[in-house]
């Protein structure tokens, strides 16, 4: 039994949610995301309650059934609240600018690194060590964030990089020297 999919989802005041066959709108002060459920999921909404239901009680359809209820309710936060991701450069000479929608990192190359924002995505820079990713879309936050992190990750031996804020780097010792 999927314990994740039972839960139902409250709906907050401002917050629309359409059910349209196999596809979920919804529309929030922030902004609206559309998905498609697998036709095994039911959806339906009820005095300001989601729930699903699935076909079956195969292994796959119960997966199924905690995903979709965990992708509705991200739907649901990210249209009221929306989602951030706080990263940081840490480094000699490592930072960042902001250039209308385009995110400069100069973090360690011989040239400065371009990230077009996608769609969906703004960048803050409130100082030039520290990048806000936010958007109504966690997933697309959450890779953003990471795509941006890739371009230079923490290294282990000084902890140059650029990382989550709240992530710990495991540094190593280095040479033990003679």
């Amino acid at each position: 039994m999927s314990r994740i999919g039972n839960s139902p989802i409250a709906v907050p005041a401002g917050v629309d949610v359409v059910v349209d066959g196999r596809n979920v709108s919804v529309k929030g002060p922030r902004g609206s995301l559309q998905r498609s459920i697998d036709r095994r999921i039911t959806v339906s909404v009820d005095d300001g309650v989601i729930t699903l239901r699935r076909d079956g009680d195969e292994a796959e359809v119960r997966a199924l059934h905690g995903l979709y209820r965990a992708l509705v309710a991200n739907m649901v936060i990210g249209v009221s609240d929306g989602y951030r991701k706080e990263l940081q450069a840490v480094g000699v000479g490592y930072r960042a600018s902001l250039q209308g929608r385009r995110l400069q990192l100069q973090v360690g190359f011989s040239h400065p690194v371009a990230v077009e924002a996608p769609d969906g995505i703004n960048f803050e820079v409130p100082e030039p060590t520290r990048i806000v990713v936010t958007g109504i879309d966690k997933e697309l936050v959450g890779q953003t964030a990471a795509d941006i992190r890739r371009i230079r990750p923490p290294e282990p031996y000084k902890g140059k990089g650029i990382r989550y804020v709240d992530e710990r780097v495991r540094r190593k010792a280095g040479k033990a020297g003679g």
